[in-house]
């Protein structure tokens, strides 16, 4: 890095005391400084100073591109900060970062905690739903918040999701003259937390399973599910791996997708055409906090294929055709994998058919479960599924 034009500079609660002689005079020389309000008054921009717009928009950065610029960050730029986002930006000669200790370094060891055994969240845009996948019995997290508000919403969304008992540590302007540290009850926040705050929480009880094949009634739906055993059959086919993206077909309630996602894959891409089974899906994805990672289309395969990205996997559950798995099958790149569960006879004959031509794993999968019959029990089976899966 022979002469960067940007410089990013990681800031405490205290201000230029904290600084590294390179970032003072990053500051010194620099003909703009942009960050937060709350950062430009702790280094005393004044007239250099230029506060990021809002919606968040990296142009007044790029447009001073060859000249002296500093962007100023909390901490680590580069720990959910501005770093990341500019990256896509800028090529490795253009700029230089100097970090400062992150919020969850100073949380850690206020607490006394193993950072390496400790979750990390930045919540501070993001929705509370993303602790779901993650919380269980022993669990241990440090989330970044919006405000001192969202304190309040935190406990709120604790209490209605799983997680009444769990003890909350609210920590505020950590490292600054004004740091405050407080456990609090999820039924009594007080009103008078400020920012820039973090969260502590110690999970008290357990979580979401680690297997696949959740409880059916963690997903709203018209009945249009892929049941529990048939769901954890279905993921044990399709293998998500990290890194990898999946076609869910006709997701109805969007559960192969979730479970997927759970599962440590990076995406789903999704096709839906009822609108109302739609809605539904993306409720049930947002509910798990996997918005981010989860696309749900509203249009109908195979007219809706071409659009997206290639998959690793594809998952047909139901509606399937000779035209929908030859499109498929010319779209779907070498390796990819592909689950079908056939229920009716004329899915289940096209099922056999294609495995005879293209081979692959046949599955046949009876369930039966309990009903009463009088004052006494029976076994009432469902629906047989085939299931057909297969490597392009």
């Amino acid at each position: 890095m022979s002469d960067p034009w940007l410089t990013l500079i990681g800031l405490g609660e205290d201000g230029p005391a904290g600084l590294s002689p390179a970032s003072r005079a990053a500051l010194d020389r620099a003909s703009v400084i942009i960050g937060g309000p709350r950062h430009l008054a702790l280094v005393g921009a004044g007239d250099k100073g230029k506060p990021w717009p809002i919606p968040f928009d990296l142009a007044p950065v790029l447009e001073w591109r060859g000249r002296p610029t500093v962007v100023l960050a909390s901490g680590d730029p580069f720990w959910f900060g501005a770093g990341g986002s500019l990256m896509a930006q800028l090529s490795a000669g253009e700029w230089v970062s100097h970090p400062a200790p992150s919020t969850f370094q100073l949380a850690a060891n206020r607490l006394g905690w193993r950072l390496e055994e400790t979750l990390c969240l930045g919540l501070h845009a993001a929705p509370f739903a993303r602790l779901r996948q993650v919380l269980g019995r022993d669990v241990r997290a440090i989330c970044t918040l919006r405000d001192g508000a969202a304190v309040a919403e935190l406990a709120r969304w604790l209490t209605a999701n799983g997680h009444p008992n769990a003890r909350l540590t609210v920590l505020e302007r950590l490292g600054g003259p004004h740091e405050r540290i407080r456990q609090i009850r999820l039924d009594e926040v007080p009103s008078d937390v400020t920012a820039p705050v973090l969260a502590a929480i110690e999970a008290t009880e357990t979580g979401l399973p680690g297997s696949s094949g959740l409880p059916d009634d963690l997903f709203q739906n018209d009945g249009q599910l892929t049941k529990r055993p048939v769901r954890a059959l279905t993921l044990s086919a399709l293998a998500p791996r990290k890194g990898e993206v999946l076609w869910d077909i006709g997701a109805g309630s969007g559960s192969i997708g979730i479970e997927w996602l759970l599962a440590g894959a990076a995406r789903v891409e999704a096709l839906e055409a009822d609108p109302v089974r739609a809605a539904r899906a993306r409720g049930n994805v947002a509910a798990f906090g996997l918005t981010h990672r989860h696309k749900l289309h509203d249009a109908r395969a195979p007219e809706g294929l071409d659009a997206l990205p290639t998959p690793d996997a594809v998952f047909v559950g139901g509606g399937a055709s000779e035209g929908l798995l030859t499109r498929l099958w010319d779209l779907m790149p070498t390796g990819a994998r592909l689950v079908m569960n056939a229920v009716t006879i004329e899915t289940e004959a096209l099922a056999l058919d294609w495995s005879a031509r293209h081979g692959g794993s046949l599955l046949k999968i009876e369930l039966a479960e309990p009903v009463a019959i009088g004052a006494k029990r029976g076994w009432r089976s469902a629906l047989p599924i085939l299931q057909w899966s297969v490597t392009r």
